[in-house]
């Protein structure tokens, strides 16, 4: 079976978010804000 993953990338001159979802994968996350709250957050 084909592998489910989408990517999603967003640049604006105050911001830069990238995001890949793996439909199939584990359900662990990698979130790297730069800010620890805002990581703590999503």
């Amino acid at each position: 079976m084909a592998q489910r993953i989408g990517t999603a990338s967003r640049h604006t001159s105050e911001s830069k978010v990238d995001v890949t979802i793996d439909l199939d994968g584990t359900g662990k996350s990698d979130i790297s804000t730069g800010v620890p709250f805002y990581d703590h957050m999503l």
